[in-house]
């Protein structure tokens, strides 16, 4: 997120009294554990990392069934961290933030509410349907491209970890 946020962290590492050097050894010890030929795989590697989940369900899209595994996140307490996984083997395929169940999202109705940091992939994608998804530049990347409602023109939503960096 400090690739096209740097302020917003800088305001995110003072809330939790960390440093940049936390946050360089923060994310050299979760790559080096993640991408290690030893470290663990799927579901066990955030059950290692974050402890048990506050909430695991079971979902099915079409004749797919998979398992949703969300925990809080303390720097955005109306967020939760969601990782998607398959029912059996705890494979993962997709990790993100998303709204709290039950917490209210912001009123998205001009592209002059879609703040950085404000929003997730699926709200901005319900506010201007239909949004097309599109593939981002990193596998914590998404983009979503959407129809300005004020003036027809096309734009693009970025987010990382689900959450909205930037609109060209």
């Amino acid at each position: 997120m400090a690739d096209h946020q740097p302020a917003l962290v800088e305001d995110a590492l003072r809330t939790l009294g960390a440093s940049h050097a936390d946050l360089r050894e923060a994310n050299r010890r979760w790559q080096a554990w993640g991408h290690g030929r030893h470290g663990p795989r799927g579901e066990r590697r955030y059950r290692m990392a974050l402890d048990e989940p506050e909430a695991e369900e079971t979902r099915r899209v079409g004749d797919l069934t998979f398992r949703a595994l969300r925990w809080p996140v303390p720097l955005w307490p109306s967020l939760r961290f969601e990782v998607l996984c398959a029912p059996r083997g705890g494979a993962t395929w997709n990790e993100w933030l998303i709204r709290a169940p039950g917490a209210a999202g912001p009123a998205l109705r001009t592209t002059e509410d879609l703040k950085p940091w404000s929003c997730t992939v699926d709200e901005v994608a319900r506010a201007f349907a239909p949004a097309e998804p599109m593939e981002g530049d990193a596998p914590s990347r998404w983009r979503l491209g959407f129809t300005d409602p004020e003036d027809g023109a096309a734009r693009v939503a970025h987010f990382t970890w689900g959450l909205l960096q930037y609109v060209d």
